[in-house]
């Protein structure tokens, strides 16, 4: 692991595979893991120690996050369940059981009320984080739902925008707010950028595409790599755009001035 100024930190020690992971950038000395040997674990960043482990899912680890606050996780699994963990104990709070496929995707608000998750089983499940109960199931999508994604702009009072790849609600009145049409395969990926106006999308078409989530329209598509691309993400500014393929590269995209074939406006 790299630390911001270069220098390589600890290693995470053992046969646990990383196979999701997060930083928690609140704190900035925790990071999660998340395997296919069912477990979960939570490491000191500086030393590479293991703080706790999470121990009680019967399959593969595929989602882990951090609560804002840092104090739980949440992790989905392909046991088709998703769970709340403590972390300074490893204590399982609860369980959230409903999906009738494998998790996809697990994630929570940024003030921590709602949890949104994807499932192979075509669809997305809110709940509330406190009680642990299914607010709504949302429906629409024909094929299993691979990625959600929030726009964390919106604050506890007001609308979240949710992203169900290619597919916009909201999640106040589970209404769909946008559908984006044009990649001619599988989506994997769907990202807002910060300031919300923005989505970029990720396929097996081996493209990138960035769409106007007002109009619903696409504003650029980023050819280039060579296979199916899984995952996209914006910087923290918006002016650039990673994108990370089966043709085991990563292409980085820079702003409008550097796009092919025209230009975007982030």
């Amino acid at each position: 692991m790299e630390h911001r100024d270069g220098e390589v930190l600890p290693h995470v020690p053992g046969p646990h595979r990383r196979d999701s992971l997060r930083y928690l950038q609140q704190l900035q000395y925790l990071v999660a893991t998340g395997s296919m040997d069912t477990m979960g674990k939570v490491w000191d960043v500086e030393t590479g120690v293991e703080m706790t482990s999470l121990q009680g899912h019967s399959a593969e680890i595929i989602s882990i996050q951090f609560s804002s606050l840092g104090d739980k996780i949440v992790t989905g699994s392909f046991d088709n369940t998703v769970a709340i963990w403590d972390v300074e104990t490893g204590h399982r709070i609860s369980s959230l059981i409903g999906h009738r496929g494998e998790i996809s995707n697990a994630i929570i608000t940024y003030d921590d009320a709602i949890i949104a998750t994807g499932s192979m089983d075509k669809s997305c499940k809110l709940w509330d984080s406190r009680s642990g109960t299914c607010i709504e199931t949302l429906y629409g999508h024909t094929d299993e739902v691979l990625d959600i994604s929030f726009d964390h702009r919106a604050s506890s009072s007001s609308v979240y925008p949710l992203m169900l790849q290619a597919v916009c609600f909201d999640v106040g009145t589970c209404k769909c707010l946008a559908t984006f049409v044009g990649h001619e395969r599988e989506i994997s990926k769907g990202t807002f950028n910060p300031s919300g106006k923005r989505v970029a999308t990720a396929s097996s078409d081996n493209t990138v595409r960035v769409w106007d989530v007002a109009s619903q329209t696409c504003l650029q598509t980023l050819d280039g790599h060579t296979d199916e691309v899984f995952s996209c993400q914006f910087n923290y500014s918006g002016d650039m755009l990673i994108s990370g393929s089966k043709d085991n590269t990563c292409r980085l995209w820079k702003d409008a001035n550097t796009f092919k074939n025209g230009t975007v406006s982030f």
